[in-house]
């Protein structure tokens, strides 16, 4: 699916401005999604740069001017008393509390869920859609703007992209294809990074016309459709041409993710706003690839390399450990970006992966499944962790 980093169309934490662009994102509180994404506090001079950090966007997908009014029409029914980033928050929880809802009917993403769950689902990514969509707009309203608004945005969208894609999966039933399943569930991942990556490099943040909220849309539709026919609607061969009836939405985001890709490396390639051509911190064009980089190869290694097919057995539980990781370093990202900072690879998030890694070497002296939990709760441990540094 397309990287969901504006809420739905520009329409994160500051929402669209004059002229159709987004304007700076609201603020947020204590507890804020700088702490989990440091593995350092912030130096005097960082804190100094986010404090003058701007938000910079440019382009509208297709279906945006069509949401417009109904945005605008639903943010003036908003209380102004309401935060922004409680806004932002309470769409995030409806779409992760229906999907882990979701994957506690279909655990191997191989089950037959009840048809209203579908429903559920659907309507819940529209709802999250929707208020990420607004939490701007109610920004200018109560002028409460700021970077760390946009910081707890896009904290939120990393964490949404999990489950969104993790639910498309089960939606069509790709457990029955594992292969189709991790790359469906990481292109994700990897287009929200590249988003990021991209703005990293070139300092604004770019939209296509086929961005996240076709995306999005084309999930509530599959969730809808699914909620008549059931999961195993996916299943049906059609005749003459012999393919399964979910090939279709597989192609979808094959073509998808290459379009948006093609989108980002040709910005990130064609060098950057930096010191001969270096990102907006003067490093590197490429070296936010090594993260990204490393997240997707551990995964596809411990996948590849598991005695017990830890991943076929366990792939909703597999796929979310990896997405803490993955959302924790594309914080980093941002907060580089926002920091005009150098990106450090170094961060305790990787030592849940790695400890996977190091029992498989060890020939599994401990069962993979206790592992794969372990790693869950070290990985949210990273997070208490910082707090209690700063």
């Amino acid at each position: 699916m397309a990287a969901s980093e504006a809420g739905g169309g520009h329409g994160g934490q500051g929402g669209p401005g004059s002229g159709g662009f987004p304007a700076a994102p609201a603020d947020c509180g204590p507890g804020s999604w700088a702490l989990w994404a440091l593995s350092a506090p912030l130096s005097p001079a960082q804190l100094r740069r986010l404090e003058e950090h701007r938000y910079s966007a440019a382009g509208t997908s297709l279906l945006e001017p069509l949401l417009q009014p109904f945005w605008r029409w639903l943010v003036e029914r908003v209380p102004l008393w309401l935060a922004p980033n409680a806004i932002t928050l309470s769409g995030l929880l409806v779409n992760v509390l229906s999907t882990l809802l979701l994957i506690f009917y279909c655990p191997t993403v191989t089950e037959e869920a009840p048809l209203w769950m579908f429903l559920i689902c659907g309507l819940g990514l529209f709802i999250y859609q929707s208020l990420d969509a607004i939490d701007g707009k109610q920004a200018r309203r109560t002028n409460s703007c700021s970077p760390l608004g946009e910081l707890f945005d896009h904290g939120c969208d990393s964490i949404s992209t999990v489950f969104v894609a993790l639910g498309a999966c089960i939606t069509i039933r790709l457990g029955s294809d594992p292969d189709w399943l991790f790359f469906c569930c990481f292109i994700g991942m990897f287009m929200f990074y590249c988003a990021h990556w991209q703005t990293y490099v070139s300092g604004v943040l770019r939209f296509g016309k086929l961005d996240v909220t076709e995306a999005q849309l084309a999930i509530v539709v599959i969730f809808i459709l699914t909620s008549f026919g059931g999961a195993s609607m996916w299943d049906y061969v059609i005749p003459v041409i012999e393919v399964k009836l979910k090939l279709f939405p597989l192609l979808g985001i094959v073509a998808g993710a290459f379009f948006s890709c093609s989108n980002y490396f040709h910005t990130i390639l064609s060098g950057g706003v930096g010191k001969n051509g270096s990102t907006i911190a003067g490093t590197s064009v490429l070296s936010p690839g090594i993260h990204i980089g490393l997240i997707i190869l551990l995964a596809i290694m411990i996948c590849k390399k598991s005695a017990t097919q830890l991943f076929e057995k366990h792939p909703c539980l597999y796929i979310m450990m990896f997405g803490c990781v993955y959302a924790k370093i594309t914080q980093k990202l941002v907060v580089a970006h926002m920091t005009k900072s150098k990106l450090s690879l170094q961060d305790p998030a990787f030592i849940g992966p790695g400890l996977l890694f190091l029992d498989q070497y060890f020939n599994n002296f401990i069962d993979e499944y206790i592992v794969l939990w372990v790693a869950m709760v070290q990985v949210h441990s990273s997070k208490s962790h910082q707090n209690n540094m700063d």
